[in-house]
């Protein structure tokens, strides 16, 4: 049962990335999904719930380790999904170039993988919302069931 509910997460939180990938890549409603500098570390957590999760299926003496670790990035990403909507219902307070979108863009791996990791949009950005909900919402609905699993888990009894 650990085997499969650590692979479920992983490839839970990497098709939530994938998805954010083809709305970056090919747009919703005529509309290209560009990141801003929330949404790359929205993906960072995903990925790093991901990573940790395959990594428990991987190291059986440490999984609770690795167990707890991909909590700590479901809880990252629900506080950053949480400043996203924020941001979004007050827009006053993005403007113009994002200083997080300048130290984000300024990392290696943002300039090897710049078309997973290069922040070009605004967090402010009204974007269409996808069955009545903005990205980010969405984004801050997926890591609280993380959230709320990973615990779930983490304290249950044997």
């Amino acid at each position: 049962m650990n085997r499969t509910f650590y692979l479920l997460m992983g490839f839970l939180s990497l098709g939530l990335v994938m998805a954010a990938l083809t709305l970056q890549q090919f747009g919703y409603q005529g509309v290209p999904f560009l990141p801003c500098p929330l949404c790359i570390m929205q993906r960072v957590g995903y990925l790093g719930i991901c990573c940790s999760c395959f990594m428990a299926l991987a190291f059986q003496p440490s999984r609770k380790f690795f167990h707890i670790l991909a909590t700590l990035f479901a809880l990252f990403g629900l506080l950053v999904a949480g400043r996203h909507i924020w941001v979004l219902f007050h827009p006053d307070t993005s403007c113009g170039v994002d200083p997080l979108e300048t130290w984000i863009n300024q990392f290696e791996l943002v300039r090897g993988l710049p078309w997973l990791f290069k922040a070009d949009g605004l967090c402010s950005a009204q974007l269409p919302p996808i069955f009545g909900l903005q990205l980010p919402q969405w984004s801050f609905i997926w890591f609280a069931i993380f959230l709320i699993v990973l615990l779930q888990r983490l304290f249950k009894k044997s």
